[in-house]
C-alpha cells in the first residue's frame, strides 16, 4: 500500500494531533537512550484513547504495517527503536496519561500507559499512599514501558519487580481487539492468568494501554545509610546483617565501586562523597517505616549500624542527617549510568545470578574479561540484594565510540553472557531483551523455552506486526498467518 494512503488513513483515525512526520519532533524518538540504535519510521502516532489504539492497530494489521510501541524511550536494549526500513509506525502513548481512578480504600490505582512514574508517585502521595517501584529514570519512564519490560529498580528487594505491582491490565491485541482485565480480584481461577503474558513481553504480544496497580501506605520515615567495605564479599555479609537486624524495614541495598563514585563526583556538579578518604566499595542502604513504627526507626538504624561497626564489617559509615542528605546519597547512585556513559565507550550488561553467588561471579568475571580483552576495565554496581548487578566493561583508551561497541564490544558481551549462563544466571535481569540481546537469547536460552515463546508470539501476532525483530523473532516459516 502507498505511504500516502497509510498516512491518510492513520490521520483519519487519530486526527491531526495524533500523527506527525515532522523530522524535528520524531528525531529524538528514533534513537535509543544509549545512542546505540537509530531507526526510521513512516510516522509517529500518538493516540488519545484505547479506542483510537484499537482502530489504528486494526488498520495496520489489515494492511501489514508494522507498529513499534514506545514509552519514555529510556530503555537500555533498543526495545523501542524501529529498524532502518522506515516502513513502521512508531506508536507513542504519551497522550494517554490519565489516572482514571485512584481508590485510597482499596489501595489501587487505574492509570493509562502514558502516565509517567514520577506523576504516579505524586498522585499516590496526595492520598498518603505510594507506588512501591522507583528508578533513576522516574521522570521519563511510563507505566506502559515499565509493564512491557517488567522493570525492576531499587525497591525490588522488598517489593518485587513491576510484575508484582500489576493487579490488572488493559491491552490491544495484534488484530485490534481489546483485552480488558483491569478488575483486580484476590482469587480468580478462570484458567490462564492472561495478563501475565503482556508483562515483560516488550510490546510483541499486545500494546498495554492501561493497568490497575497496587499502592501501599506512605512511608512515614526512612533512614538512609552509606557504608564503605573492602569488597563485595563484605557487602554481602553486611546485607545479611541488615536483613537480620532490620527485618522487613530494609527496602534497598545498593553497591557501587570507587570508580563509579568518582565518575559521578566528576560528572554531577555539587556532589560530594558521603565519607572521607578512599574506599574500594560502597553500600547504600535504606530502611523505612510506616506511621506505627516511625518512632523506632532511628534507633533501629543506629543499632544495626553500630553492631556492624563493632564487628568490623565496615570501614566507615554514616547515616543521612536529614531528607536533603538522604536524597543526595541516592543521587550518587542514580547518576552512575549517565556518569559512566560520559567517560567514553562501554558495553553494559544487566545480569543476575543467585544472590549468594554474585560477589564471586563479579570477581571471576572481572578477572577473566580484563585478562582476555587487553585494556578493558570491568565495573559492577547495582542491586546486590536481589542478585542483579550492572556489569559495565569500559573500552581501552582511544577506542572509537560506536565502532568499538560493534566490534570488540560485541565479542566481550558474548563472553559475559556465556559466563552468566554457565553460572546459572540470566542475561537480562530487569532491562529486557529488545534487539540488543535477541540473538544472544536465541543462542544461549533454553531451546524449549524459546520455542514456547515463539509459539505464543505466533498465536497472538501471526503477522508479526507488533514490535517485529525484538525479544524472540518468529522462527523461519512462521511469519505468515
Amino acid at each position: 500500500m502507498a505511504e500516502t494512503d497509510i498516512l491518510e488513513a492513520a490521520t483519519a483515525i487519530l486526527g491531526p494531533r495524533g500523527l506527525t512526520r515532522d523530522p524535528e519532533i520524531m528525531e529524538s524518538w528514533l534513537t535509543d537512550w544509549r545512542g546505540v540504535y537509530t531507526g526510521a519510521a513512516l510516522a509517529l502516532a500518538s493516540p488519545a484513547s484505547t479506542e483510537e489504539v484499537c482502530a489504528l492497530v486494526r488498520y495496520c494489521a489489515e494492511n501489514n504495517v508494522p507498529i513499534v510501541p514506545q514509552g519514555g524511550n529510556s530503555g537500555m536494549v533498543g526495545g523501542a527503536t524501529p529498524d532502518r526500513s522506515g516502513q513502521s509506525i512508531l506508536l507513542s502513548l504519551r497522550r494517554m496519561n490519565a489516572i482514571r481512578e485512584l481508590d485510597p480504600a482499596a489501595r489501587q490505582v487505574v492509570c493509562e500507559a502514558g502516565v509517567v512514574l514520577q506523576t504516579l508517585h505524586e498522585a499516590a502521595a496526595q492520598h498518603d499512599l505510594r507506588f512501591p517501584l522507583t528508578l533513576g529514570g522516574k521522570g521519563s519512564a511510563t507505566v506502559g514501558g515499565l509493564i512491557s519490560t517488567n522493570a525492576g529498580g531499587t525497591q525490588v528487594l522488598r517489593h518485587g519487580c513491576m510484575r508484582s505491582q500489576v493487579l490488572g491490565i488493559e491491552a490491544v491485541l495484534a488484530d485490534g481487539s481489546r483485552f480488558n482485565a483491569l478488575t483486580a480480584l484476590k482469587k480468580d481461577n478462570r484458567g490462564f492468568d492472561l495478563k501475565q503474558l503482556f508483562i515483560g513481553s516488550e510490546g510483541t504480544l499486545g500494546i498495554v494501554t492501561a493497568a490497575t496497580l497496587r499502592l501501599l501506605p506512605a512511608v512515614a520515615d526512612r533512614a538512609v545509610l552509606w557504608a564503605a567495605v573492602d569488597d563485595l564479599q563484605a557487602a554481602r555479609a553486611l546485607l545479611l546483617h541488615f536483613e537480620t537486624e532490620a527485618g522487613s524495614a530494609m527496602e534497598g541495598f545498593e553497591v557501587l565501586p570507587a570508580h563509579s563514585l568518582s565518575a559521578v563526583l566528576a560528572h554531577v556538579p555539587g556532589t560530594r562523597s558521603p565519607l572521607a578518604g578512599d574506599h574500594p566499595w560502597h553500600c547504600l542502604i535504606e530502611l523505612v517505616a510506616d506511621g506505627r513504627n516511625a518512632a523506632d526507626l532511628p534507633d533501629l538504624a543506629s543499632a544495626a549500624l553500630s553492631s556492624a561497626l563493632r564487628q568490623g564489617m565496615v570501614r566507615d559509615a554514616t547515616i543521612a542527617a536529614n531528607e536533603t542528605q538522604a536524597e543526595a546519597f541516592w543521587l550518587l547512585r542514580d547518576s552512575i549510568a549517565a556518569a559512566e556513559r560520559a567517560l567514553g565507550p562501554a558495553v553494559q550488561h544487566d545480569i543476575s545470578v543467585a544472590v549468594d553467588r554474585m560477589p564471586d561471579f563479579v570477581d571471576h568475571a572481572a578477572r577473566e574479561i580484563e585478562q582476555a580483552h587487553a585494556g578493558t576495565r570491568v565495573i559492577a554496581f547495582g542491586h546486590l540484594g536481589d542478585g542483579n548487578v550492572h556489569l559495565h566493561v569500559l573500552a581501552p583508551e582511544g577506542a572509537v565510540h560506536g565502532d568499538w561497541q560493534r566490534g570488540a564490544g560485541k565479542l566481550i558481551s558474548a563472553h559475559v553472557y556465556e559466563m552468566v549462563t554457565g553460572w546459572g544466571g540470566s542475561i537480562s535481569a530487569e532491562h529486557g531483551i529488545g534487539q540488543a540481546k535477541r540473538d544472544e537469547l536465541s543462542r544461549l536460552g533454553d531451546p524449549v523455552a524459546i520455542d514456547l515463546m515463539r509459539r505464543v508470539k505466533q498465536a497472538l501476532d501471526p503477522g508479526d506486526i507488533l514490535n517485529p525483530g525484538k525479544l524472540v523473532p518468529l522462527a523461519p516459516g512462521l511469519n505468515n498467518p
